[in-house]
């Protein structure tokens, strides 16, 4: 490093007067500065004073110059290392095309070193090989990577973050399901034995060189990074597909051979801890990864089909933060509405819609919302999702008996101010519930309809009377997940009578509340050529008002329900969906993907 010289003089000594007037310091040697010092002297980036503290820092603490400098907040270290950079006459890069690395260069080079050096070759020029480096006296971490590279080697000084970034993206491409299955040979392909549940190394960090192993990590890895929720693998005639659920939505990933189906399934059930040898019936398990330092709880589902055993696995991110009640999509009106119902003291609280339109995540969103100590919180799921802190979940278990029902009866004997149940499924929860609710509970749950005023017919149809229905629930609120546009490609268009026919509007309404246009889909690299990015709900929120209670207790038609709340003002999935398509949100397409059924019950 920078020469050190003499040792720093010694602060004065004697007490109180050396504590407020240190004695002077004598002149500095010559070449005491050293060479970093002195050109950060000379760029007025630091004084004699600071450099004398630096260096007394640098010999206490063992470490050199610049660590000291950093640690002392005295120089930032980019800066420090331009200097270094500029002193060895190396070139310096604030920015790199990450486009233009070479990504074959460090095919050899396992991710780990890589990050802890924090080296990695870049290009070819001519002869050589720059080799982007943040420390440029970091002589081991070169001297190391020239035994892994073919050819001789130009450092070049990267800034940390930029490296870092391009380290990343490098090893995310390269380690791609594409890339590694194109690598496998059928004379590679088998499975690891070892039991590897709960793995706490992170997947994109390992350097297994099985094959199979390393193409199921490429797998796992790709889906986290392309935000996946889902992962199917299902075996045909003649070849595999894999696809990921992404923003709601099937894409086939991959299309691997047939002859690899037995060593995937094989591997994937070793990390469930599932029996490999059982493939006639089907099994459920759990995987816990780490992938790019978020913790990845896996739920496993197979099933023997005629080709094989088919696989799909939810991806839970344990890491994810949950959304407030006021940034899942609500509508002012519906917003409202609702934190008015999640008050309440007693009443039952329905979310439906299909699965996968988010009923869950408003429902940990409603619950969050009125968490505080002075109300005992208890839930019972299938499964438990994400951990809510101050509240007690339980965790449905059909094995040992613990069901919704038997799991709803245990919660109302621990005092609960406030339940939810995941999912009625059944009469007996149906009626706990409501009888919960009735006893001075609030109650919230989920139900599979198409529409809120359908919530009525499903509890009739499980038989429960009308009249505890009418005297129960508060609110029913249906909601779908719509996907949002992409910022970085949308494209204005103007719709066609017919599509603003189907959202409800004329053209003189549509003139009114945008400039004329609307957006639509295109792709981009950003969005992963689909269009869109991220999602968001939209709702139908019906509240039980007298009236609404009278015709429920009359045991009318869910459609005459729903009639009757429009004409009350409830707006619909529909007409939640058109405004956020006149907002720029989403798309016409996707609001109709979404709203079929609506329309059908309306029409």
């Amino acid at each position: 490093m920078s020469a050190q010289g003499p040792s720093a003089p010694q602060p004065g000594t004697g007490g109180a007067a050396a504590s407020t007037a240190p004695a002077p310091m004598p002149p500095r040697p010559t070449g005491y500065a050293g060479e970093l010092g002195q050109a950060l002297l000379e760029r007025n980036a630091l004084t004699w004073e600071q450099l004398d503290q630096a260096r007394l820092h640098a010999l206490e603490k063992n470490v050199r110059l610049p660590e000291a400098l950093v640690a002392l907040r005295f120089v930032e270290l980019g800066f420090i290392r331009r200097i270094q950079a500029e002193q060895l006459g190396l070139a310096f890069l604030d920015t790199v095309d990450v486009e233009a690395i070479d990504a074959d260069l460090s095919k050899d080079i396992p991710v780990q070193f890589a990050r802890t050096q924090l080296v990695l070759p870049l290009w070819r020029k001519g002869e050589l090989i720059q080799v982007g480096i943040v420390d440029p006296l970091n002589v081991s971490g070169l001297d190391s990577l020239q035994l892994m590279v073919d050819g001789t080697m130009e450092p070049v000084v990267v800034a940390e973050g930029v490296l870092v970034d391009s380290i990343n993206k490098i090893f995310d491409r390269r380690a791609g399901a594409s890339q590694v299955m194109g690598e496998i040979h059928d004379e590679e392909i088998g499975i690891s034995g070892e039991n590897v549940q709960d793995i706490d190394v992170d997947i994109i960090d390992t350097d297994d060189e099985a094959p199979i192993i390393r193409l199921v990590n490429a797998l796992m890895a790709q889906s986290v990074k392309e935000r996946a929720s889902d992962i199917h693998i299902e075996p045909f005639e003649r070849h595999i597909a894999v696809r990921f659920r992404v923003d709601g939505v099937l894409y086939e990933i991959i299309r691997p051979p047939k002859r690899f189906a037995a060593s995937i399934t094989s591997r994937i059930k070793v990390m469930a801890g599932l029996d490999i040898a059982e493939k006639r019936i089907p099994q459920d398990g759990r995987i816990k990864i780490k992938v790019a330092g978020r913790d990845i709880d896996i739920r496993l589902s197979t099933v023997p089909t005629s080709h094989g055993e088919r696989i799909v696995m939810r991806l839970l991110d344990k890491t994810a933060v949950l959304k407030d009640l006021e940034y899942i999509g609500m509508g002012d009106q519906a917003l409202a509405y609702m934190n008015e119902m999640i008050q309440k003291a007693y009443g039952i609280i329905l979310v439906t819609g299909p699965t996968g339109s988010g009923k869950t995540t408003t429902l940990y969103a409603c619950l969050a919302k009125i968490n505080s100590p002075v109300r005992n919180i208890i839930t019972v799921e299938d499964p438990v999702e994400y951990q809510l802190g101050g509240i007690g979940q339980i965790q449905v278990n059909a094995k040992v008996g613990l069901t919704f029902a038997a799991g709803l009866r245990a919660i109302l004997r621990q005092d609960p101010d406030v339940v939810m149940v995941g999912e009625i499924r059944d009469r007996e929860t149906a009626e706990i519930a409501i009888q919960a609710s009735l006893t001075g509970h609030l109650v919230f749950s989920t139900l599979h309809t198409n529409d809120s005023a359908g919530a009525v017919t499903r509890l009739v149809d499980m038989g429960v009377e009308p009249f505890l229905v009418a005297s129960s629930v508060v609110c029913m609120m249906a909601q779908r997940l719509v996907r949002n546009l992409c910022p970085h490609c949308k494209k204005p268009v103007v719709p066609t009578e017919s599509e603003l026919r189907q959202l409800g509007y004329s053209r003189e309404r549509f003139l009114e509340v945008t400039p004329g246009h609307v957006y639509a889909a295109t792709g981009c690299q950003e969005c992963l050529d689909t269009g869109y990015m991220g999602r968001t709900g939209i709702y139908e929120l019906l509240v039980v008002d007298d009236e609404i209670r009278q015709l429920i207790m009359d045991n009318v038609d869910s459609n005459s329900i729903k009639k009757r709340a429009i004409a009350k003002g409830m707006l619909t999935l529909r007409d939640d969906g058109g405004r956020k398509v006149m907002r720029g949100d989403t798309s016409i397409a996707e609001i109709l993907r979404v709203t079929q059924d609506d329309m059908l019950a309306l029409d």
